[in-house]
This record gives C-alpha cells, sequence and structure tokens, in this order.
C-alpha cells in the first residue's frame, strides 16, 4: 500500500465531506483503520444529491475498500431501513440475498437487501469471524448500518486479517503451516425450528432453502458436507475441506476463516470441537488462544452513532459483535 495514491474526495451537489483525524482509528501504512467519512452540516441531504455524490467518489470509495477494508459513513441523513436500502443501491452493487446464503444466523429481513444482523439476545458476544467463511458461499463485502445505537456496549469490533496473519506468523508460525497444509472443517447443528436465543440457530430448512429431508440431503451432496439426522428431526453437518487463508487479487494474505468464532462461539457436536484441521487433527488450546489474543490486540471496536453505515471488505476484515444493554438495532446487507 502507498498512501501517496490515496486518491481524494471530491465535495459536489451541496454535500461536503471531511475525513476527521482522531488518534481511536487505527493506522497501517500511513492509512487510517477505518475510513471514517463525515458529511459536514446538518442540512438533509436529497436522494439526488446523495446519488451524484456516490457517483462522483465511488472510485475513491472502492479504492479505501480495497486498500483500507472498512469505510464508515457518518451524518448522511439516514433513519430507516428504507434509507439505508436507498443508500445501498446508489452503489449498483450485486446483492447477496440471506434467504440464499448458508448463514446459520437467524435474521429477520427488511427490505429485498436490508435485513437484522442477528437476531441473538444482548448478553451474546458475538466471536470474531469473516462473514460465512465457514460455508463454501460468501459475500465479498458487508454493509451495516445504526438504526438505533445500544444504551450501553454493543460496538461492531473491526480487525484487519492481514495484519493478524503477519502477527501469527511471528507467533504460531506452525499454526499457520497447518492452517495452509490442511485447511479447516467445520461441525454444526441444525434445528428442525429456527432458535433466536443462539447466534447459530438457523433452522436447516431455512439454511439450506428446502421444505423436507430429500431435498436437503440432495442440498448437502452437492455442496460436498457430510451429514447424519439426529433427535427432534435436527441435521448435523461436517463442512468440505475449507481453506483458512486467502490470497487476494493485491497479493495480500488474510486470515479468511471462522477459526475462533466456531472454537468459542459454537456448541460442540457430539462431544467434540466444532472445528478442527482439514486432516480431523484437534486445533491446540494454546494456538486457538493465541489466536484470540491477536484478534483482540488488533481490533478496533467501531461505537455506532444512529444513522452510521460501515462498507467492510469480508476478504480483508473481520467483525463481531459485543454484548450490549438496551435496544440495538444494526441492520445488515450483503454483497455478492
Amino acid at each position: 500500500m502507498n498512501s501517496s495514491s490515496a486518491p481524494a474526495f471530491v465535495d459536489c451537489a451541496g454535500i461536503e465531506t471531511a475525513l476527521p483525524a482522531t488518534a481511536t482509528v487505527f493506522n497501517y501504512d500511513d492509512l487510517q483503520f477505518p475510513l471514517i467519512i463525515e458529511k459536514q452540516g446538518s442540512g438533509a441531504a436529497s436522494h439526488d444529491a446523495l446519488q451524484q455524490w456516490i457517483d462522483t467518489n465511488s472510485e475513491q470509495i472502492e479504492w479505501h475498500h480495497d486498500q483500507v477494508g472498512a469505510v464508515l459513513f457518518r451524518n448522511f441523513d439516514l433513519f430507516s431501513s428504507d434509507d439505508f436500502d436507498r443508500f445501498i443501491r446508489a452503489f449498483d452493487l450485486p446483492n447477496f440475498t440471506y434467504k440464499e446464503s448458508l448463514s446459520n444466523a437467524v435474521r429477520v429481513n427488511r427490505t429485498e437487501r436490508v435485513f437484522t444482523a442477528n437476531e441473538a439476545p444482548p448478553d451474546v458476544n458475538i466471536v470474531m469471524h469473516h462473514e460465512m467463511a465457514q460455508t463454501p458461499i460468501y459475500p465479498s463485502r458487508l454493509l451495516f448500518f445504526c438504526e438505533k445505537a445500544a444504551e450501553i456496549d454493543g460496538a461492531t469490533p473491526l480487525c484487519r486479517s492481514d495484519v493478524l496473519l503477519q502477527r501469527l506468523e511471528e507467533q504460531e508460525p506452525e499454526l499457520v503451516r497447518n492452517c495452509e497444509a490442511h485447511g479447516l472443517k467445520y461441525s454444526s447443528e441444525m434445528p428442525a425450528d429456527s432458535d433466536e436465543s443462539s447466534g447459530q440457530g438457523r433452522s436447516w430448512s431455512s439454511t439450506l432453502g428446502v421444505s423436507n429431508m430429500k431435498e436437503a440431503e440432495r442440498k448437502l451432496a452437492d455442496l460436498g458436507y457430510d451429514w447424519a439426522w439426529i433427535d427432534g428431526d435436527c441435521l448435523r453437518v461436517t463442512t468440505p475441506v475449507l481453506p483458512a487463508i486467502r490470497e487476494l487479487d493485491s497479493g495480500r494474505r488474510t486470515f479468511f476463516n471462522q477459526l475462533i468464532s466456531a472454537a468459542y462461539g459454537w456448541k460442540p457436536v457430539n462431544g467434540k470441537p466444532a472445528v478442527c484441521y482439514g486432516n480431523g487433527a484437534a486445533i491446540p488450546d494454546g494456538s486457538l488462544k493465541a489466536i484470540a489474543d491477536c484478534v483482540e490486540a488488533l481490533s478496533f471496536d467501531l461505537d455506532w452513532q444512529q444513522g452510521d453505515v460501515a462498507l467492510i471488505n469480508n476478504f480483508l476484515v473481520m467483525h463481531g459483535r459485543r454484548s450490549f444493554q438496551g435496544t440495538r438495532r444494526v441492520l445488515a446487507s450483503l454483497v455478492a
């Protein structure tokens, strides 16, 4: 990365923006992470003005999405799921629908492109992960919108996965070698009916987009999964071997997986950890703790303000959710 090549944002159509300098962001190669773009003034911008600003600055936004990994838009006069939907559509990005995804989180659609980020209870910490990296099908980028910030806590932590991998190569080289050589396999149990009290409580029929067991088995076979039906018409599945490290078009490598999320946030499956190396070997507890410690040290807590939108590069940046008190409504949209 070369910060001198970072394109400048352009004010237009009555929309002026600033990149506020703040000590709370991280800095990698002289680029702020995340990049914060704040609209100046309190006057509401029209939809046409917002569209023109996005069109004019699309190259700049895309550059920072690719290089920095997370862009926060603040004070852009967005208040509802419909406002968020219009903001997303202004970018003209391909939709990755929740319905057709293999996400194990329970979510509720607000519009065709917008849904709740997760229905898990406030006291549940959602461990850091790349979205749907525990499946063969995942989005390239995410957008989050703060409809209402929690009264206490509720931040969305963000972690640069390329920086994390560099740290792990220094501290846990054997772990990295095993991840590269063997990949990972994930196991989980899907309920017959969706369970909103769980961070991974989506039913197997909803997850797989099927209406009966035979259809579920055909879908799993096509995906390369192993499976077994268990008590209560629940479904136990194990993924094929999936990569744990990803090389981006830029040549950067990232720790692209759901390893610590599955290890610390998922229930054991049939008495065994929910994630293992692709050859079936267990991942040592010490290595898991080292990953978690590195992630925590490198995580930036995005403390939401009402109306914020975060654009996140799913291949470059991990995210999670801190527990909270009060009412918190963060909505999401995925891009193919």
